[in-house]
This record gives structure tokens, C-alpha cells and sequence, in this order.
């Protein structure tokens, strides 16, 4: 049995992207990810001011703050 050597270079792995961004102007939304069955139990999430998104942990929609818009 022969071995072989891999002599490509491996694609670096990035994260996947999230299934859905909404862009919102309010520091905290809440997420119920959707209508009927296809949701989830509503969430409340802070977006914090360092990085200016957050994923919801059930449906991992992500929120972006748009700063020229929102409050403080």
C-alpha cells in the first residue's frame, strides 16, 4: 500500500453565514423566528455597542445595528 500526499492547499474554513440578517435601529430586539411552527419561544437580545450585532442562539438570525439611526 502506497501513501499519498495531499499537495493542494486546504481552503481556510470560514464561519457560514448567518440564514438571515435584519439591519435595526433599537439596541434590543426580540426574535421569535418566525410564524407558527416554523418559530421559536420569543427572545429578547441586546446588541452590544462593541461589535454592533447579535445572532439569535434559536434560529441564529443575526441583528445588525445600523449607528447612524439608532439611539445611544
Amino acid at each position: 500500500m502506497t501513501a499519498t500526499t495531499q499537495t493542494e492547499t486546504t481552503p481556510a474554513v470560514t464561519a457560514p453565514d448567518a440564514p438571515e440578517t435584519e439591519v435595526v435601529t433599537s439596541w434590543k430586539v426580540c426574535c421569535d423566528g418566525g410564524v407558527g411552527a416554523l418559530g421559536h419561544p420569543r427572545v429578547w437580545l441586546s446588541i452590544p455597542h462593541d461589535t454592533g450585532f447579535v445572532e439569535c442562539g434559536y434560529c441564529d438570525k443575526k441583528y445588525v445595528i445600523d449607528r447612524a439611526k439608532a439611539g445611544h
